[in-house]
């Protein structure tokens, strides 16, 4: 797939996986549910059950290796419905809320309207990826 087609598949995906790397060069993995505006992808962290939303993974390895993925896909039992798209760029973990950024995401998830996120990250896209079995 060429950039375009992508992005274009990538805006269908209900959830996708963000990638960041560690001190050591480890790889972290977690599951997003996300909005994208622009070339930037937007997610927040939620007030869902976690240790401490603060002292997140995600968080500091933002903090200190701010080049980071996001990857999403579909998987069908036929193999020619097969695809994948991933944006690959920078990640900022930002001061305030985003306004545009949240309504998009409200507008995505209703779950956004109630709930006040926590911190908003943004990802700058600076490379889009992606391959399908057919198309």
């Amino acid at each position: 797939m060429n950039d375009e087609q992508s992005r274009s598949r990538f805006t269908l995906a209900r959830s996708a996986r963000f990638a960041s790397v560690d001190d050591n060069g480890d790889p972290h993995l977690v599951p997003i549910v996300f909005a994208l505006v622009g070339d930037t992808i937007y997610f927040v962290i939620d007030f869902k059950p976690k240790k401490t939303t603060a002292g997140l993974k995600r968080l500091a390895n933002i903090r200190n290796h701010p080049r980071v993925a996001v990857l999403v896909d579909h998987y069908d039992d036929d193999w020619n419905q097969l695809w994948w798209a991933r944006a690959d760029g920078r990640a900022a973990i930002l001061d305030e809320i985003d306004p545009d950024a949240l309504a998009a995401l409200a507008d995505r998830y209703p779950q956004y309207r109630q709930a006040p996120p926590g911190p908003m990250v943004a990802i700058t896209v600076e490379r889009w990826t992606g391959w399908a079995a057919v198309g």
